[in-house]
C-alpha cells in the first residue's frame, strides 16, 4: 500500500510538474531565428535538431551520442498534437518528436541563438518549420 501511494504521489507531482500549455497540446517549441535563420528552439532559446539515423518515431541516439545532444525531453503526461509527438526512449523517457523526428539540443551551443550543431558530420540539421 505504502509503494502504490508514493507512486502515485511521483505521478501527480510528475503531472503537476508538467506546464499547462504542454499537458493541454500545445507546441512544446517556438519557432525563433537563429545564426542559421529561422528554426525551432526550447524553452531557453536554445536550437533544436534532428538527426539523419533516427528512423520514424525513434531515436537511434544514446550514450555518448546522447550526452553530445541530449534529447529534447518530455515531463510525464505532456500531450503530443498536430506534428508533435512523444517518442519512448531505450531507457524509459520521452523525447519530443516534429514530424515524427526526435528533436535534441546540442551540447556545443553555449546560448540562445546558437546553430553550431548544423551540418556536423553531415547528419545534424537544425529543426525548421
Amino acid at each position: 500500500m505504502i509503494k502504490t501511494l508514493a507512486a502515485a504521489a511521483m505521478l501527480a507531482a510528475a503531472t503537476l510538474a508538467a506546464p499547462a500549455a504542454l499537458a493541454q497540446g500545445a507546441a512544446p517549441a517556438r519557432v525563433a531565428e537563429t545564426a542559421k535563420g529561422k528554426a525551432y528552439v526550447d524553452a531557453r532559446g536554445m536550437t533544436l535538431y534532428v538527426f539523419d539515423r533516427d528512423t520514424a518515431g525513434k531515436s537511434n541516439c544514446t550514450g555518448d551520442c546522447a550526452k553530445n545532444w541530449p534529447p529534447f525531453t518530455a515531463s510525464a503526461g505532456a500531450k503530443a498534437s498536430g506534428a508533435w509527438s512523444l517518442v519512448q526512449r531505450d531507457d524509459g523517457s520521452l523525447q519530443w518528436a516534429y514530424d515524427g523526428k526526435p528533436l535534441y539540443t546540442w551540447a556545443k551551443d553555449t546560448k540562445p541563438g546558437d546553430a553550431t550543431g548544423d551540418g556536423v558530420n553531415n547528419v545534424w540539421h537544425i529543426a525548421k518549420p
